[in-house]
């Protein structure tokens, strides 16, 4: 049985713009691996607008901190040669690099073109607004500080489908469609049609993009050695194009390449649908389980604990959720804001690390804390990371029964020495609940690992024993040996 797996998200919107990035997740690739780390999703490392760009403004893909292009050879990360050191550094220390992958749209093009265009409504694409006219569109990208290196090809309007602004009119809120285009049909239905989300909109139905996009990702993977991607706003990308683009890929490289994509929606039918449309290749980051986290975090003691996985991924398809607590979209101040209340994140981490189905992923600022944002460490997270990694294994035993105080268990196994716990959380007042663990723990001791409970539990002949928690909090449960191990080697 391979060791738990978990991912960390190393980065978040508001780091400073020093172009020491790279070289802190070479020095920091050991640290990580010791404590149970086993992938990193890194930023994206290609050039965007500016050098301020978080990753997500794409300007030119092929240029990783190499050209001088927007005003700087590095990005806001450093160099090319810093990002691929970085990566050798993760490898080294047994850590899969996942890279960041943004295909949906483009931004900063070096010229303007005159385009014949239609407008749309915002809230509804499939709705035809105005006759055709002439616009003037920044749509062409030549990357002259690239001349041609890695590749030749250039971007016109040709291979967009749509934008936002005319330089002609500089009109705010219209959307504007190229003719004889349309948008892709297979996407979201959100807004009638979610093809479109920001910059110049690629046209994932021109041959010559799609090929021009698949040369890019096999030069990527060649380039950098990446293990695994994480694909931005799958949503708004024609369904088939990562069904097609990845079992490609994985085919000619003769790599497994796992993905894990982004489609953000709260209904778990869209995420099952997405699934299935693309033949399980990707797995998704579990939006549904969030957004339980974020409402429980706000109702406080009015929250059901029971419901906690009411319509969540994990609960529908554990083999394809990566589970989550908080991100880079959700931290405060951005267009996804919702973030998770500090209270809860002890609680909703343990939900995430300490249980069977679904992976992981840590996010760096829970992680680190973000003092700039006046955002705290969550308390015990290492510990809990380390808990994953060695005792919690086993079967799982659920008691999700009460609308306040809900637990679960883990019985062990024999590749993992000491390993079995019990967890107990409450979002109210604080309490007990008799839970079993296994005859095989039958006379020992079990310690809170998290602080919260300072009193041992013995484990009764018939396997079961009284835990406890206290108020608005979680308590991790191990065997004595794996709680001395935890508190000399955690935070």
């Amino acid at each position: 049985m391979s060791d738990n797996e978990t991912m960390m998200q190393y980065f978040e919107w508001y780091l400073p713009n020093d172009g020491i990035w790279w070289r802190r997740c070479e020095a920091k690739a050991e640290a990580l691996a010791k404590m149970g780390v086993t992938e990193a999703w890194l930023p994206p490392a290609y050039k965007g607008t500016s050098q301020e760009d978080v990753g997500y403004g794409v300007y030119d893909m092929y240029d990783l901190g190499e050209f001088d292009q927007k005003g700087t050879i590095r990005t806001k990360y450093g160099t090319k040669k810093e990002y691929l050191a970085a990566i050798k550094a993760m490898h080294k220390a047994g850590i899969k690099v996942f890279a960041d992958i943004v295909l949906n749209h483009r931004l900063g093009a070096d010229e303007t073109e005159d385009v014949m265009a239609y407008t749309v409504a915002p809230n509804d694409r499939n709705h035809v607004t105005g006759e055709e006219r002439q616009v003037r569109v920044w749509s062409k990208f030549n990357f002259p500080g690239r001349n041609g290196k890695y590749s030749k090809f250039t971007w016109d309007h040709t291979c967009f489908t749509g934008t936002d602004w005319d330089e002609l009119t500089h009109e705010q809120g219209q959307l504007y469609c190229f003719s004889g285009k349309t948008w892709d049909q297979q996407t979201d239905i959100e807004n009638g049609n979610f093809d479109y989300l920001m910059g110049c909109d690629v046209d994932m139905d021109n041959p010559a993009v799609v090929e021009e996009v698949y040369n890019w990702l096999s030069w990527y993977i060649d380039e950098t050695e990446i293990d695994g991607v994480r694909l931005d706003a799958v949503k708004h990308i024609k369904f088939d194009f990562y069904k097609d683009m990845l079992k490609r890929i994985r085919k000619d490289k003769k790599k497994a390449l796992p993905a894990v994509g982004e489609y953000w929606h709260g209904d778990i039918g869209r995420l099952c649908y997405y699934l299935d449309t693309v033949d399980n290749e990707m797995s998704l980051f579990d939006v549904t389980l969030h957004y339980n986290f974020f409402n429980a975090s706000n109702h406080g003691d009015g929250f059901d604990m029971k419901m906690i996985f009411d319509n969540a991924l994990v609960a529908f398809r554990p083999e394809r959720a990566v589970t989550f607590v908080d991100n880079h979209d959700t931290q405060y101040g951005q267009s996804l804001e919702s973030s998770i209340k500090d209270w809860f994140k002890p609680l909703a981490y343990a939900i995430v690390l300490l249980r069977e189905g679904g992976q992981p992923c840590v996010f760096y600022s829970d992680f680190y804390g973000n003092p700039g944002r006046d955002r705290p460490a969550v308390p015990n997270l290492e510990k809990q990371i380390r808990i994953r990694k060695s005792y919690a294994y086993g079967a799982q035993k659920d008691y999700f029964d009460d609308f306040h105080i809900v637990g679960w268990t883990r019985a062990g196994d024999k590749e993992h020495k000491n390993s079995g716990l019990a967890v107990l959380m409450s979002n109210a007042g604080g309490g007990s609940k008799q839970m079993y663990v296994g005859e095989q723990f039958a006379g020992e001791l079990f310690h809170d690992a998290m602080g919260e409970c300072t009193t041992p539990v013995q484990i009764g002949e018939d396997g079961t024993a009284v835990f406890y928690t206290s108020g608005g909090s979680v308590s991790v449960w191990l065997r004595e040996a794996a709680f001395e191990d935890v508190e000399i080697n955690g935070d």
